[in-house]
This record gives structure tokens, C-alpha cells and sequence, in this order.
């Protein structure tokens, strides 16, 4: 029942003892009663919204407060934004619901002032039984076998309303690079090559000619490897590609370098120091 709904049952019984009191007593007292009406209006509404859930759902909007994010034991906080990310995303797929772990979390900023553009988590699924992580393996190449061999999410979360545009095109030039860079030094063949532009082309018509709001979560999904199967690039509420190479490449390229933020690889690499599986 809403709120407007739940004070008009309550109305009729207001208004006659309102009524009564008028006829009952003076004038000066009318004010009184005027009070005691509101406040018990009041203490309808309080009633009403102590019996409404307090459910998060990840789906919705990030807590922004770094404050209460840090008191919240779920959630980890960037510190350069106070923007805080769960510590473990549900991911509903047609071979279950992997449970994700937030392995680090970092800022992009750009140009030399050094304007914060988004904040960005890393996810990964640990327990998936194909990952074997030994624990003499560094940090880097951790995280490449944890790319290549599990599901992982990149979780943007912009800092103001910016235009999808900015992000499909810093996607597909970093896809670009990577692809003109291993042609380049031959490490993939001209039949890989060739079958990741169409992709390419595809995951840039995924992405409207809008704005996405401030604090509001893009999720990149990349699935597990499966025998005979393209893995998928899920970009949440806008669509997929199907491709080995440019759903990994897109992955691997937040790690390579200084990446698009340096501090969530810095934050990536010291959880994995001292990881094994």
C-alpha cells in the first residue's frame, strides 16, 4: 500500500476526532490539535517505510558513499572515488551462477591534469576447477592464466554522465593495437587476424549514440573457455561478439603495460602475489 493510499484509511477517523476537538474546545487550542494530526501523519509514514526491505541488489546502482562502503564488510572501496564495488558478483549463465571475486580495483584518469573518468573492478571466477594457479608463478602471469582460463567481469563505473561513444571507441582502438601489434611480430596468423575484425566491427555497432549516467555500472562479461566454442564479450544491456582472440585480447590489455589504469593493475597484481589454487 502507498503512502498517500495508507493516510487516506486513515483519514476518516483523524478527521472526526479533529472535528469533535474543534467543536469542543476554543479557538486557541485548534493549533494544538492541527499538530498532533501531523505528527501522527508523521508516525504513519515512519511506520510505513520501517516495514519496507533493505535489499541491494548488484544490478543496481553502486553505493557511493565511502564512508559507509568502508564499514560495509561486502564492499571495497577505490579510494580515488569513494566509489565501492561488491566483493563477489553473481553471474547467471546457462552452466550455472559462478560466483566472481573481486580481485582489485583501480581509477582512469587522463590527460595531465589527471581528471577521474571511471573507476573499474576486476572479477574472476577462482573456482572454477580448470584453474590451476601454481604458487611460484608471478603476479603477471597470473592474472594472463586467469584471463585466458576462467570467466571474468571488468566493471566500469563512470565518475560523471559520459557518452558510450568514449568507451566503444577506447575499446576498439585498444583492440586495433593489439591486433596491428601481434600481426606485426606474427603471433597470431593472418586467418586469426582476419576473423577478428568482423568482431571488431561488430562490438562497435553494439553502443548507442547516448550518454551513460553517472555511477552506473557497465559490466564486461567474458565467458569460460569451452571446447569447440568462440568465448563470449557480453557488454551488460547492449549485446555480445563471439571470438576467441578479441574477447581475450580486450581482457588482457587492462594488464599489459601501464593499462588503461594503472592503479587497478598495481591492485590486481598485490592480491594475486600470494595466490594459488
Amino acid at each position: 500500500m502507498s503512502f498517500f493510499k495508507l493516510t487516506r484509511a486513515f483519514r476518516p477517523a483523524a478527521t472526526r476526532g479533529f472535528t469533535s476537538a474543534v467543536t469542543a474546545h476554543s479557538k486557541r487550542n485548534s493549533s494544538y490539535y492541527r499538530s498532533l494530526v501531523c505528527v501522527t501523519t508523521l508516525g504513519i509514514a515512519a511506520a510505513y517505510l520501517s516495514l519496507k526491505p533493505n535489499v541491494l541488489h548488484l544490478d543496481a546502482q553502486i553505493p557511493l558513499s565511502g564512508t559507509e562502503a568502508a564499514k560495509d564488510e561486502e564492499t571495497i572501496v577505490d579510494p580515488a572515488t569513494s566509489i565501492a564495488f561488491p566483493k563477489v558478483m553473481h553471474i547467471p549463465t546457462n552452466t550455472g551462477t559462478p560466483n566472481l571475486t573481486l580481485l582489485g580495483v583501480g581509477v582512469r584518469t587522463v590527460s595531465f591534469l589527471g581528471i577521474k573518468v571511471y573507476s573499474v573492478g576486476f572479477y574472476a571466477d577462482l573456482s572454477n576447477p580448470n584453474l590451476k594457479i601454481p604458487a611460484d608463478m608471478s603476479p603477471e602471469d597470473k592474472v594472463k592464466h586467469i584471463v585466458k582460463n576462467t570467466s571474468c567481469v571488468i566493471r566500469i563505473v563512470p565518475t560523471r554522465s559520459t557518452g558510450y561513444s568514449h568507451l566503444r571507441d577506447a575499446f576498439v582502438r585498444a583492440l586495433q593495437s593489439r591486433l596491428l601489434a601481434a600481426i606485426k611480430e606474427q603471433l597470431i596468423t593472418e586467418e586469426v587476424a582476419q576473423t577478428a575484425s568482423s568482431p571488431i566491427r561488430k562490438l562497435k555497432g553494439l553502443f548507442p549514440n547516448s550518454s551513460i549516467a553517472k555511477h552506473t555500472p557497465l559490466d564486461v562479461f567474458l565467458s569460460t573457455p569451452l571446447p569447440d566454442k568462440q568465448r563470449v564479450l557480453l557488454f551488460r544491456d547492449l549485446g555480445s561478439v563471439e571470438n576467441d582472440w578479441v574477447a581475450t585480447e580486450l581482457f588482457l590489455h587492462y594488464f599489459e603495460g601501464a593499462g588503461p589504469s594503472p592503479p587497478l593493475k598495481h591492485s590486481v597484481l598485490q592480491n594475486l602475489a600470494s595466490y594459488a589454487s
